[in-house]
C-alpha cells in the first residue's frame, strides 16, 4: 500500500496572508478617504470638482461704428470656416457617409465657390488627418456662400461658425474707422483708428461659465453651474456724413488715378461745430482685406511744411497789432536777409505793390517786409501758438502729431511767415480756419458724435461744441475774409486762386505751394513736381458753413490744378447737397440723400417711374413686370445706381464696368451665375459680354481694380 505525500501549503498561506493584508490596507484607505476631507494636505472634494469642471469664455459682442445718420461703418457679422472631415472613422458603421470619400470631385465642386484651385483643394483633402480647414478661400465666408456649399450636399464638408469684423463700405474713411482683428482666443481687438482709440468702449467685458462635465464632455445634470453674462460693447457714432465722404472719396480716387501723387488728402469740417464731416486720402486701404501701405492717418499724423496757406495767420497776426495798413507799398520780387535772399514764387515779382495785393498774389516778399516792419519773431510765435499750430488739437484719433515752433534766426522767421521751415497737420489747419468762420473763436475738432451703451441704450458720451476765448477781433476777421475772397475771386493778373472760383458760392481761401525738404541730402528737392500743393478755404464768405483743407504731394504734373480740380468738384457737390448759396437753376439738380422704400413685389413700371423722379441710375434685370429684389436697400444719394431684379425668365448680362464689388456680387448671386472675382475695387473687365443671355451653365470672370492703388 502506497503512502500519499503530504502537500506543502506554505506558499498558498503566504499568498493568502499577503492579499489579506493588501485588502485590509485598501479598506483602511477607503475609510480614510471617506471620513477625512483632506488627504496628504489636498482637499479631495475640491480636487474631484476641478478634475470635472470646465470653464468657457463667453465673448462680449463688439460695439458697432456708425456715421452721424446711423449708417453702418463697422459691424460684427457671422462668418464660417469650411472644414473637411477626412477620416473614415467619422462615418464608422453609419449608413450615411460623413467624411470625404472623393477628394478630387469635392475639390472640383468647391473650387469656383472658394476661389481656390482644384489642385490645392485636392491636396488639402488627401492628407492623413481627421479633419482640415479649406483655407484660405474657405475662411471667413458669408452665410450666402455657406448656403451655396450646403446645396451641393458634399459628404464630409462642414462649417465652424465664427464672428468677424466687417466694414460694409470697404475702402471708405479707412484711416478714420481703422480696423480690428481677431486674436487666437477669439476676441476682437482694435488695431487702428477709432477701432483702436476706443477699443475699451467697443469690446465690452467678456463673461464666463463653469460646469461639471462627464468623460464625454457633456454637462452632468444637477451639478453646480456658474455663469457670468458678458457686457456687450458700446456703439460709437461718428460726425462723418457718408454722403460728403463719398464726394471726397470719389474726387480723391479720380484725381489720384490721373496725377499719381505720393499722397493726397481732402478733409471737410463743419464751420460752426467743429465736426469733421469727411476725410479721404490716398493711398488708402480696405479694412476687410487690410491692404495697408501706410499706417498713419494723414488727417492728424502727417507733418509737412504747409507753404503759403500760413500767410492767412501771419497777416491776421499783423492786423491784430493795429499797425497793419494794407495800402502800404513795397517792391516785390526779392528781399535780402543777411546772406540769404527770399524770392516771390514767380522769381521776379510784380514791381511795386501793396500788402493787400501781396496776399492776393501770394508774395513771400510781402511777408518778409511785414516781419521786418510790423511783427516781431515773438509776436509771430505767440500768434501761431494761439492759433493752435504747436499743440495737438485733441481730436478723437490716435497718434495725433504736432511740432514745436523752432524758428530763431531772421531768415527762419521770414520762412515761417510763409509756411516753410515749420511743420503742421491738416487737422490743425481746419481748426485754425474755424477762428475765421466762428467769429474769432476757435473750435475744437471732433470725429466722435456720441457713444451709446448697448446694454441699456444710455448715452455715455455726447460731443459738446468746444470753443476758445475770442482770439481775433471782428475788424481783423472782416479784413482777412476780404483778402481771402480776392485770392479766389480777384481779377488781377497775379491772383493765385482763380481756379477755385465757383459762381454763387462766395468761396474764400488761400493757396499754398510748399517745397519738400530732402531728408537724405539736405536742402529742398528741385524737380518740377517736387512740391506739396494745398488749399485752405471756406464758403460762403459772409456766413461760412463748410471748411475745407486739401493737399497733394508730388503729383506727376507740377501745377496747382492737380488739387484745384477735385476741391472744386467737392465744393460744388457739398453746396448742392447742403443747399448752400446755390442758384435757382441749380436747385433742381440738388444732390440729396434718399431713403429707399420696399420695392419687393411692386410693379416694375411704377417702381421705375418712382426712382426716376428721385434722379437715380436704374439698372433693370429681366423682362418681368414685378420686382422680386433690388440693391441697395438703404439710403442712397442722387445719381446713385440701383439694380432691380424682375420676375422675368429672360435675363441678359449688363455692362458692369465701374460697378462696385458689392453690386457685382449681388447681381451674380441673384442670377445664380458661377463667377470668379479677381482683385478689389471696381469692375475693370468681364469675360461675358453685355446682352449675353443668362443660362444655368454660364460662368464669368470679373476683374476689379482699386483706383487708389499706388503704382510704383
Amino acid at each position: 500500500m502506497k503512502t500519499r505525500k503530504r502537500q506543502n501549503w506554505k506558499l498558498p498561506r503566504k499568498m493568502f496572508v499577503f492579499y489579506l493584508v493588501f485588502i485590509f490596507a485598501l479598506l483602511i484607505q477607503l475609510v480614510h478617504l471617506s471620513l477625512f476631507p483632506k488627504i496628504y494636505g489636498i482637499d479631495m472634494k475640491e480636487f474631484s470638482l476641478n478634475r470635472n469642471t470646465t470653464s468657457n469664455i463667453i465673448h462680449a459682442t463688439r460695439g458697432s461704428i456708425f456715421d452721424r445718420d446711423g449708417g453702418s461703418l463697422a459691424i460684427n457679422v457671422t462668418s464660417y470656416t469650411v472644414i473637411a472631415y477626412l477620416s473614415p472613422t467619422r462615418t464608422g458603421s453609419s449608413t450615411e457617409i460623413k467624411h470625404v470619400q472623393d477628394p478630387e470631385y469635392t475639390a472640383y465642386k468647391l473650387a469656383p465657390i472658394l476661389n481656390m484651385s482644384v489642385e490645392k483643394l485636392t491636396e488639402l483633402m488627401s492628407q492623413d488627418l481627421y479633419q482640415v480647414e479649406l483655407g484660405p478661400g474657405g475662411r471667413g465666408i458669408t452665410e450666402l456662400k455657406k448656403q451655396e456649399i450646403e446645396a451641393l450636399e458634399l459628404p464630409g464638408i462642414d462649417f465652424i461658425e465664427d464672428q468677424k469684423r466687417y466694414y460694409p463700405n470697404g475702402n471708405f474713411a479707412s484711416y478714420i474707422i481703422g480696423y480690428a482683428k481677431k486674436n487666437e482666443d477669439g476676441s476682437i481687438i482694435g488695431e487702428m483708428g477709432i477701432e483702436s482709440k476706443y477699443d475699451e468702449e467697443l469690446k465690452g467685458t467678456d463673461g464666463y461659465e463653469e460646469y461639471q462635465q462627464d468623460l464625454n464632455g457633456y454637462k452632468i445634470p444637477d451639478t453646480p453651474e456658474t455663469r457670468t453674462n458678458p457686457v456687450n460693447g458700446s456703439n460709437i457714432y461718428l460726425t462723418l456724413d457718408s454722403n460728403i465722404q463719398r464726394f471726397l472719396e470719389t474726387a480723391v480716387k479720380t484725381n489720384s488715378e490721373k496725377y499719381k501723387p505720393e499722397w493726397m488728402l481732402i478733409s471737410v469740417m463743419d464751420a460752426k461745430t467743429g465736426d469733421v464731416l469727411g476725410s479721404a486720402s490716398t493711398p488708402s486701404f480696405d479694412p476687410n482685406i487690410k491692404d495697408i501701405t501706410n499706417y498713419e492717418n494723414p488727417l492728424s499724423s502727417f507733418l509737412f511744411e504747409p507753404g503759403s496757406t500760413m500767410k492767412i495767420y501771419t497777416y491776421m497776426c499783423a492786423m491784430e497789432t493795429g499797425k497793419y495798413d494794407g495800402k502800404t507799398e513795397y517792391y516785390s520780387g526779392k528781399y535780402t536777409i543777411g546772406d540769404d535772399t527770399i524770392k516771390d514764387w514767380n522769381g521776379y515779382g510784380w514791381g511795386t505793390i501793396n500788402y493787400d495785393l501781396g496776399f492776393e498774389y501770394s508774395s513771400n516778399v510781402a511777408v518778409a517786409n511785414i516781419l521786418n516792419t510790423i511783427l516781431t519773431k515773438q509776436e509771430l510765435k505767440d500768434c501761431y501758438h494761439k492759433y493752435g499750430f504747436d499743440e495737438i488739437t485733441g481730436i478723437e484719433l490716435g497718434r495725433e502729431l504736432t511740432s514745436e515752433l523752432n524758428f530763431t534766426y531772421d531768415i527762419e522767421v521770414a520762412n515761417a511767415g510763409f509756411g516753410q521751415g515749420i511743420l503742421t497737420t491738416p487737422i490743425q489747419h481746419l481748426q485754425a480756419l474755424s477762428i475765421i468762420s466762428n467769429n474769432g473763436y476757435m473750435l475744437k475738432p471732433h470725429i466722435v458724435e456720441k457713444i451709446i451703451n448697448t446694454n441699456n441704450n444710455e448715452t455715455i458720451y455726447e460731443r459738446q461744441i468746444e470753443t476758445s476765448e475770442k482770439l481775433v477781433s471782428d475788424e481783423t476777421l472782416k479784413k482777412i475774409k476780404e483778402l481771402m475772397y480776392n485770392v479766389v475771386n480777384g481779377q488781377n493778373e497775379g491772383t493765385t486762386g482763380n481756379r477755385y472760383r465757383v459762381d454763387g458760392l462766395d468761396i474764400i481761401g488761400k493757396t499754398g505751394t510748399a517745397q519738400i525738404y530732402d531728408d537724405k541730402n539736405g536742402g529742398y528737392l528741385t524737380r518740377d513736381n517736387d512740391y506739396i500743393y494745398s488749399f485752405s478755404g471756406m464758403f460762403p464768405k459772409d456766413d461760412p458753413q463748410i471748411l475745407i483743407y486739401a493737399a497733394i504731394k508730388k503729383p506727376n504734373f507740377g501745377n496747382t490744378v492737380t488739387i484745384s480740380e477735385p476741391v472744386v468738384e467737392v465744393m460744388k457737390n457739398i453746396a448742392k447737397y447742403k443747399n448752400i448759396n446755390t442758384t435757382k437753376k441749380e436747385e433742381n439738380k440738388d444732390i440729396k440723400q434718399i431713403q429707399l422704400e420696399n420695392y419687393i413685389n411692386t410693379k416694375k413700371d411704377e417702381t421705375i417711374k418712382n426712382l426716376q423722379e428721385k434722379n437715380l441710375n436704374i439698372i433693370t434685370i429681366g423682362d418681368g413686370d414685378t420686382i422680386i429684389d433690388y440693391y441697395p436697400k438703404d439710403k442712397v444719394i442722387t445719381g446713385e445706381r440701383i439694380i432691380l431684379i424682375t420676375n422675368g425668365q429672360n435675363k441678359v448680362m449688363p455692362n458692369m464696368t465701374n460697378w462696385s464689388k458689392r453690386e457685382t456680387k449681388f447681381l451674380l448671386d441673384k442670377l445664380n451665375i458661377k463667377y470668379t472675382l479677381t482683385g478689389n475695387g471696381y469692375v475693370k473687365s468681364q469675360s461675358i459680354k453685355e446682352n449675353t443671355p443668362v443660362t444655368p451653365e454660364l460662368e464669368i470672370q470679373v476683374t476689379l481694380e482699386n483706383k487708389l492703388e499706388k503704382k510704383q
